[in-house]
């Protein structure tokens, strides 16, 4: 809780609640990060072949660098092996490209300098956020120099073809779309402990012949999956961290089966056609659209509202007031005010701190309205100002003849 007009902690709930974003990541790192992180390093020293990618948000980055720096010390280890890539992102984790092309393309920019600054790497690949995709971010991309992109290998994209291949988007030259193979990464994400699912148990064995069962109608598999996956979302004990360990081995035993990060996918090999996607497409749920975060009037309302204020925010050049109005673009904000699962006590609410869509809505829109008491007093204090240097303009101007 803040009072509008005078707390402006937006993001620092010091409440034993998941709405302390310190606590709630404690939490995740001890469980997921540290010891995924830890099984990774071990893998990676085991097989010499063995190679992946991580998408980081700088949201996160930000968290870890502020109060986890051992956690984030263990991610510096995995990319310092030089076989780990790491893909461009927007570095507040937001929708901006289908709001704000010029707040996109900042986020972008400065998500970049971020990864150059922790890690001494630059992205190749880019994932929008939610791996969020359109005909349009492929054409940007192209134009700024990636080599590849990822999105959803949906099924009605796709049109009864495998996204086991890379695709060209339309109007492009050199870009690559690399599709997650959503089945058998969901069979991992989703369903790895769902016991009455008819693949239960899942273990490396079985799920490496499942890969290796591809042979001959692809050139690649791609596994993409939230990385709480791994400790949070599935429970240590439920053998997660057996299954990765194992994994690799298992699927090395094919002897066609080599690992690539994304840029060596797309360096090696040639589109097989062309895929065109007019409209947004996402990893999330059925629909495979951004109706989780724009599909109901509350959720269409605070978007906008806060898009709104862009011009007026960078205007101010307080940086703290653009670093907030940022972290408000967070596409988890609107995901808390999704009414679609409210009634099921779905998957999808796992990390909501909020007991209804409508109180996320609430929360949100009262820290817009204390944004745009901060923006109301700046431009009072610049009005203030505006005489002045009026005056010292035209004294200079005098001078200067």
């Amino acid at each position: 809780m803040f009072d509008i007009g005078r707390d402006h902690g937006y993001f620092n709930d010091a409440t034993e609640t998941d709405l302390n974003n310190r606590r709630v990541l404690a939490k995740v790192a001890g469980k997921s990060y540290l010891p995924t992180n830890q099984t990774l390093q071990d893998l990676l020293q085991r097989h010499p072949e063995f190679t992946f990618s991580f998408s980081f948000s700088g949201v996160l980055l930000d968290q870890l660098e502020e109060n986890f720096p051992e956690v984030l010390d263990s991610f510096k280890r995995l990319i310092a092996t030089g076989r780990v890539e790491i893909l461009a992102d927007t570095h507040y984790h937001s929708l901006a490209f289908f709001y704000s092309l010029p707040e996109f393309e900042r986020q972008i920019e400065l998500h970049e300098r971020t990864i150059r600054r922790l890690f001494g790497v630059v992205p190749k690949v880019l994932r929008n956020t939610e791996l969020s995709y359109r005909n349009d971010l492929a054409t940007w991309a192209e134009a700024h120099g990636y080599i590849g992109i990822m999105a959803e290998g949906w099924d009605h994209a796709l049109a009864s073809r495998s996204p086991n291949f890379l695709y060209r988007p339309p109007g492009c030259k050199k870009i690559k779309v690399l599709l997650k193979n959503y089945r058998l990464s969901d069979d991992v994400a989703f369903r790895f402990s769902e016991r009455s699912w008819k693949g239960w148990p899942l273990t490396a064995p079985k799920f490496a012949e499942w890969v290796n069962a591809h042979h001959g109608d692809g050139q690649t598999v791609n596994l993409f999956m939230d990385y709480e996956t791994f400790g949070e979302h599935q429970w240590e004990d439920s053998g997660i961290f057996h299954f990765l360990s194992a994994l690799p081995g298992e699927l090395l035993k094919h002897p066609d089966t080599v690992f690539k990060t994304p840029s060596q996918t797309a360096a090696a090999y040639e589109p097989v056609g062309e895929i065109d996607v007019p409209y947004i497409l996402t990893w999330a749920d059925t629909e495979r659209d951004l109706s989780a975060w724009v599909g109901n009037d509350i959720q269409r309302s605070a978007i906008a509202a806060l898009y709104a204020l862009e011009e007026e925010v960078l205007h101010t050049d307080d940086a703290k007031l653009i670093e907030d109005w940022r972290y408000l673009q967070t596409s988890d904000h609107f995901y808390y005010m999704c009414t679609k699962w409210f009634a099921d006590g779905d998957v999808h609410k796992y990390f909501n701190p909020y007991q209804s869509p409508y109180d996320a809505y609430i929360a949100f829109m009262n820290v817009l309205s204390d944004v745009k008491l901060r923006l109301q007093k700046e431009r009072t204090r610049q009005t203030r100002r505006s005489p002045r240097m009026s005056g010292n303009r035209r004294e200079r101007a005098v001078i200067s003849n």
